[in-house]
């Protein structure tokens, strides 16, 4: 899907049309009519299939929670029809950070961010949130797989553990924890709630996705496409990635590691992240490990979701601005500017939430492998959060068509940042962002 309005148009007709189950797993939900609307549409669905229609929502519990109208509000109608909310609260925020930090900046210590939309066997894959700008003039990505039973029962499997160790919402605004789950995130015992989470999820990987399958994808980079058209292998895979440090799954970021490491010689990367704070880890791999050239995509100041926010917040477009400046003063540190290059997204209205990535063989003008989902690649993507996208790997050429055009309609409203860009005035970072961005951008 192209547009935020096909988006939660897809997302209206699915949730309406879904007759055994809704499965949904989000940063939060808006308050606007188009999010009463979207849960208005999954509450008649309910009533009209009764107990044949399953439907659980997973949230993260500080952002959910936030301001007195917020998305626990807005859900009560459907918890009140038996559909099962919870409300996933990191066990990283606890003791003095938890009485301490206001609302908003608590979100800094750790969230449930992966964007999952699911509707029986049908899969909408995103980085988007459930939310009026997502659904208007916020430029994301948005991957819907139908018919896919295996992925599907895997997401459904996930969320439903993640929700064993999140607080679960009744009907009167209250939360407890799940039957089947002993430790309080921020009372209990750290190291107790964190070993029994990580035990859950890896069983569910290891039961359900053979690792050896991510090996063999990568190793498939440096084979030739007929590899992957042999009469007993299918053109197209997909294989699902989990990322929660917290827990010390780290799936995702050592597979888009070792991907860097393994993609052919003169291909070409295409990478996007809404948010641009890469980890030293893939900042080192790309610049010195990765034999590809890359084209980076990010938001320029008037497309951050940040810009002219109240208080400290407001700084945050200039941090981006001063972390982008580091990065191509590196690349140039290294002479690896010839092949490194950063763009800026800049569209009149819009803001710019995008990420994931495209790879191209040496010489092809479409891709054949790329990475959708809620990771941004930046620290909060992964030491902090709960992520997961979907790598997918093919030689169907109208699938390989259509994420060409997806990725060239991104590219299309972007300009080439250089040093001189950073140079400008206008791209001035205060002082005081200078000083505290070393510090802070382990936190966003």
């Amino acid at each position: 899907m192209s547009s935020p309005k096909e988006f939660y148009e897809t997302l209206l007709a699915k949730s309406k049309n879904a007759k055994r189950r809704i499965t949904i797993a989000s940063l939060y939900l808006g308050t606007g009519q188009m999010e009463r609307t979207l849960v208005e549409s999954i509450r008649s669905n309910i009533i009209q299939h009764g107990e044949s229609l399953r439907v659980k929502i997973l949230l993260d519990a500080t952002r959910g929670s936030r301001g007195k109208v917020n998305s626990r509000k807005i859900l009560l109608p459907l918890v009140k029809h038996n559909c099962k909310v919870s409300l996933y609260h990191t066990p990283s925020l606890r003791g003095i950070l938890h009485w301490s930090m206001p609302e908003r900046w608590n979100e800094v210590i750790g969230l449930q961010h992966m964007k999952v939309y699911l509707f029986d066997n049908s899969v909408i894959i995103s980085g988007a949130n459930l939310s009026e700008d997502y659904f208007t003039n916020r430029q994301d990505r948005y991957v819907l797989l139908e018919d896919c039973e295996e992925l599907a029962d895997f997401y459904d499997d996930l969320v439903e553990i993640v929700s064993t160790f999140s607080f679960q919402l009744d009907s009167d605004d209250q939360i407890h924890l799940h039957s089947t789950w002993t430790e309080h995130p921020f009372h209990g015992d750290f190291n107790g709630f964190v070993l029994e989470a990580r035990k859950r999820i890896e069983g569910l990987i290891n039961s359900r996705l053979n690792p050896l399958e991510g090996e063999r994808m990568l190793q498939i980079l440096d084979k030739t496409e007929s590899s992957l058209s042999e009469p007993t292998v299918s053109d197209t895979w997909i294989f699902p990635l989990v990322q929660m440090s917290t827990f010390s799954i780290n799936q995702d970021s050592r597979f888009t590691t070792r991907l860097f490491e393994s993609v052919p010689r003169d291909s070409k990367v295409k990478l996007a992240s809404g948010y641009f704070n890469l980890t030293e880890e893939y900042i080192d791999t790309i610049i010195d490990r990765s034999p590809a050239s890359f084209e980076i995509l990010t938001a320029h100041p008037e497309a951050n979701g940040f810009l002219r926010a109240s208080g400290p917040a407001g700084g945050i477009p200039a941090a981006y601005t001063h972390i982008a400046s580091k990065f191509l003063e590196k690349v140039a540190g290294k002479a690896q500017d010839f092949r490194i290059k950063l763009r800026e997204f800049r569209r009149q209205g819009w803001t710019f939430h995008t990420k994931g990535l495209w790879v191209f063989r040496p010489g092809n003008t479409l891709p054949f492998l790329t990475l959708v989902g809620s990771p941004n690649f930046g620290y909060r993507s992964v030491y902090r959060d709960l992520e997961s996208q979907i790598a997918v790997i093919t030689t169907n050429q109208d699938l390989q068509s259509s994420l060409s055009e997806e990725a060239e309609n991104l590219y299309r409203d972007s300009q080439l940042a250089t040093k001189e860009t950073y140079e400008q005035w206008e791209r001035y970072v205060p002082l005081w962002v200078r000083g505290v961005v070393g510090v802070v951008k382990h936190y966003f």
